[in-house]
């Protein structure tokens, strides 16, 4: 599916059972909502946090699947072409950053790590 696919079909969703798009300023405060619950599962689940009760049956990537539909969502009532987008902002990074990331003595390859794959 790309991401065309992907705006398309949240928007047939809406029209069809969701009556229609919630308000920018909503979707913003639901993806901030929906960011938080990807934040409290991966505190949980990689972090050292422990899991609650209330966190049971939560699974990062239907987690992920939210943020993505309300980014869809928001793409979609605002005119944004996400594809189109993110190529462009791939282009602006390769261009930007190149050698940035290469030359980041934080992001050397532990030696160990090096040996390890051989």
């Amino acid at each position: 599916m790309t991401l065309s696919d992907a705006q398309r079909l949240v928007d047939e969703w809406i029209h069809t059972y969701g009556v229609r798009y919630f308000s920018p300023l909503t979707n913003m405060a639901v993806l901030t909502e929906e960011v938080g619950e990807v934040a409290r599962l991966m505190a949980r689940q990689y972090g050292d946090q422990s899991f609650k009760k209330s966190d049971e049956g939560r699974e990062l990537a239907d987690e992920l699947a939210d943020v993505l539909w309300v980014l869809l969502c928001i793409a979609n009532q605002t005119g944004v072409d996400l594809e189109a987008a993110l190529t462009k902002n791939l282009e602006k990074k390769t261009q930007r950053d190149q050698e940035r990331h290469r030359s980041n003595p934080k992001l050397a390859v532990p030696e160990e790590e090096i040996e390890s794959k051989k």
